[in-house]
């Protein structure tokens, strides 16, 4: 299994470019299924979890082409509407492509989705919509059965603003009959990505960024060619990347506006922040300060940050209160930031963080892809030399994280046994 070999105590200073969102790409990857036809996706990061989703299209009956950051993506010869259980496991977005199929053949068959065990992330608020849009669902032997011969417009609260289920429901309903409503929608940038794409294919919705999103189900899409959104989790943890090295980094090719949590919690930190059209620059203050934290839906402070904010706040002066509402299975990163020598106290959904004087490298493993990150952080602030182990986590999610980070000063190899 490859590891990263970290030579800690470097401060990271230029810049840093931000790939496309996985967490966009995959939803507008899987709704291409919907249209029997090709479709052109600009600004596609290299990931494992982009391997999997392409995996399962071809696997499908589609074409799936790459040309540099770009995929050309030929459904018109998906017959298959089955996914089976290898595929699931290997990535839990896998279960995005249940809204297409059955929006486009009637039907759908799949294993229960796997990935991340960061905490519960069920499947009833799916299947719960899909049924109010009279898909007829059972589930036998961990697979789960979608079958209607065409949907039917509903009007559909969700019990959480659940991201995949927002997705899968919207490109559900986007060859049903009539008008689909979904109320307490999540808000991610993400869905807002999957909105204009499909719209671009002739699809009719509105609404998607508000807590409320409207589609017309129409008869037909057609062929379009759509890039992906930059990545505001990958810019994110570059941010903080400046902030625990002590560093001064630009970030270009984002959207600040979708940082803006992030940035909050930068400056209450102490850090001097600089924002442009498409570009934020951070650079840092002798001393960070300790800061308190919640992870909320969006446009609260992201779940996803939770763990590379926290490896920052182990070296900010005081103590910072860290509590985490999304997934209750959130904090595996502690241990191993413990293993540095974090001073970080677990109270149920809390995490008590003393600030400490300084990290010391060690052998460490990432148990998830955000977790990964925040033992790279870690490690790049970190006195000595640190390794982490399970790098496949963070493969998931950042596109060359070592080469970026070593065109900014950074001591970062990559072994492999």
């Amino acid at each position: 299994m490859p590891r990263l070999v970290i030579e800690g105590g470097r401060c990271l200073r230029g810049t840093i470019g931000v790939s496309g969102a996985k967490n966009a790409a995959l939803p507008i990857l899987a709704a291409c299924i919907l249209n029997a036809g090709v479709c052109r996706i600009e600004r596609v990061p290299r990931l494992r979890d982009v391997e999997v989703m392409q995996d399962l299209l071809v696997h499908l009956g589609a074409s799936v082409v790459r040309d540099g950051q770009s995929m050309v993506v030929d459904t018109r010869g998906v017959e298959s509407w089955e996914v089976p259980e290898e595929l699931m496991r290997r990535m839990r977005a896998s279960n995005l492509a249940l809204g297409p199929l059955l929006g486009r053949f009637g039907r759908a068959r799949m294993a229960y989705p796997g990935g991340c065990n960061i905490g519960a992330r069920p499947m009833d608020l799916h299947l719960k919509g899909l049924q109010a849009m009279g898909a007829r669902i059972t589930e036998r032997a961990g697979y789960i059965t979608a079958e209607a011969h065409r949907l039917t417009g509903a009007d559909i609260h969700l019990d959480l603003p659940s991201v995949g289920a927002t997705e899968n429901l919207m490109m559900a309903a986007v060859l049903a009959w009539g008008t689909t409503v979904i109320r307490n929608a999540a808000r991610e940038p993400e869905i807002v990505d999957l909105q204009n794409f499909l719209n671009r294919l002739g699809a009719r919705i509105r609404g998607a960024g508000t807590s409320v999103v409207k589609i017309e189900g129409v008869s037909g899409l057609s062929d379009a060619t759509h890039a992906v959104i930059p990545d505001r989790i990958e810019a994110g943890t570059h941010l903080v990347a400046a902030a625990i090295t002590g560093g001064d980094l630009t970030v270009t090719g984002c959207i600040p506006e979708h940082l803006e949590a992030v940035l909050a919690k930068l400056r209450e930190a102490g850090m001097e922040v600089a924002v442009y059209d498409d570009a934020v620059r951070v650079w840092a203050p002798r001393k960070l300060r300790a800061v308190d934290l919640k992870t909320m839906p969006y446009p609260g402070f992201p779940t996803d940050m939770q763990a590379p904010f926290m490896a920052l706040l182990t070296l900010a002066e005081g103590t910072s209160v860290v509590t985490e509402t999304v997934f209750e299975n959130r904090y595996k990163h502690v241990p191993e930031l413990r293993r540095m020598g974090a001073d970080i106290k677990l109270e149920g959904q809390t995490a008590i963080v003393r600030g400490v004087p300084r990290l010391s490298g060690a052998c460490v493993e990432a148990s998830d892809l955000r977790a990964g990150a925040a033992l790279v952080l870690a490690g790049l602030a970190a006195e000595n030399t640190t390794v982490v182990e399970n790098v496949h986590f963070i493969d998931r999610g950042y596109e060359y994280l070592e080469e970026k980070y070593n065109a900014c000063g950074a001591r970062i190899k990559r072994l492999t046994d």
